[in-house]
């Protein structure tokens, strides 16, 4: 087979039961029908077996502790850090002055 970027002959290897052809001008990878399919397949295949090799983490029982007293709400306040640079009368954020500023008087 030909690169189709440079029309070198193409290598075949194969890694790990796949055929890969590679060009070993522009080191493009190419691949025939199914191994795509192939590669796709035994990484899901290892996803699950990664999967199923973590421990289960199964929750301990918590220790038993005595109920804490309801808690009095507190009133909750607007946070307005980020407004007090802003004009309340003006609602529009300024648009960044362009260089023809400094050129020209607008």
């Amino acid at each position: 087979m030909q690169c189709p970027i440079d029309q070198s002959s193409l290598v075949m290897s194969e890694r790990k039961g796949v055929e890969i052809d590679y060009c070993p001008q522009c080191r493009g990878v190419w691949l025939d029908r199914g191994e795509l399919d192939k590669i796709i397949d035994r990484s899901i295949d290892a996803e699950i077996a990664a999967e199923n090799a973590r421990p289960q983490i199964t929750p301990a029982a918590a220790p038993a502790v005595a109920a804490a007293p309801a808690a009095v709400p507190q009133p909750q306040y607007h946070d307005d850090r980020r407004r007090e640079h802003y004009d309340p009368r003006y609602t529009k954020r300024k648009r960044k002055e362009s260089f023809l500023g400094e050129l020209f008087d607008f």
